[in-house]
């Protein structure tokens, strides 16, 4: 393609967006971080500030580099402002499809012919995006795992009409990052969430079913599988409402019922116990506390 990647904004200051820029900050891109609340954007950046901490007191960066990427990074109120004169947009929103077809049609107006647009969705069809823009051959996934500063993962996403040149350079930048693509092609919820997702629905029926208790099935999965985290503890870490409107979308595109959320899912997430985000979900969480104590819903 012979372009270069230099100057990145990213769309969405929440825990993805803000990881998401302080890698690319990290590794030397000029980055806009872009928020409707300036709320957000100083967590953001106070989040990164404190990530860099983490970084420096395991000797895996410097205070120099720590302040070298936080002067490579501005934030940003006005997405016009925010992506103009920028090589690669990375919309980092909710998963909300009609919210993101939205964005990606104000990125498209308020961004040069050659832009590169990327969404971090983890299971929004990349085709459809690409759209609703006038440059569908830009449009690519890069779906990013979280935590993002830790996970080596990319996954790169393949539209219907991405260009393949674009994708080489965005194979390249996702190494550039210090991270190991993926690429995969646009079907629903791509490769990681079509195998996951279910997995972790799996795991909720089951304990729906009291087939197993919460820290019975977590501990199977961790011991019997090899998995770092149970199903329904990462569950709580992904946000259970995540879950949900990852599941519905691979119900609705794929058309199967082996994707169908389950009632205690659905019920949940209506009561608001989202997992980690809300304070409780399979887990109760205390801020500032490691241990894991399980719901009393669930006891």
């Amino acid at each position: 393609m012979g372009k270069e990647i230099k100057n990145v904004a990213v769309v969405g200051a929440g825990t993805m967006g803000n990881g998401i820029a302080h890698v690319f900050a990290q590794k030397g891109y000029h980055v806009h971080l872009m928020d409707i609340s300036q709320e957000s954007l100083d967590k953001a950046i106070a989040t990164i500030t404190k990530n860099f901490d983490r970084q420096i007191a395991k000797e895996r960066a410097t205070e120099d580099q720590k302040k070298e990427a936080l002067s490579r990074l501005t934030t940003f109120t006005d997405l016009a402002d925010a992506v103009k004169n920028v090589d690669l947009v990375v919309e980092a929103a909710t998963e909300n499809i009609a919210f993101k077809e939205k964005i990606f049609a104000d990125i498209d107006a308020h961004t040069s012919d050659d832009c590169i647009l990327a969404s971090n969705t983890s299971s929004v069809s990349i085709t459809r995006l690409a759209s609703k823009t006038t440059k569908p051959q830009n449009v690519i996934g890069m779906h990013f795992m979280n935590p993002v500063p830790i996970m080596k993962l990319v996954e790169v996403i393949e539209g219907y009409a991405t260009d393949p040149a674009v994708t080489e350079l965005i194979l390249e930048v996702s190494r550039n990052l210090g991270k190991v693509p993926c690429a995969a092609k646009d079907y629903p919820g791509f490769i990681a969430n079509r195998i996951l997702l279910p997995m972790i629905n799996e795991a909720i029926i089951s304990l729906q079913e009291g087939v197993a208790k919460v820290e019975e099935i977590d501990t199977i999965m961790k011991l019997g599988m090899g998995h770092p985290m149970g199903p329904l503890q990462l569950a709580d870490f992904i946000g259970l409402d995540t879950c949900l409107s990852i599941l519905n979308v691979l119900q609705t595109e794929i058309g199967k019922d082996k994707y169908a959320p389950a009632t205690l899912l659905k019920n949940m997430v209506q009561a608001n116990k989202l997992g980690v985000k809300s304070g409780e979900g399979f887990y109760k969480y205390t801020p500032g506390s490691k241990e894991l104590v399980v719901s009393a819903s669930f006891k």
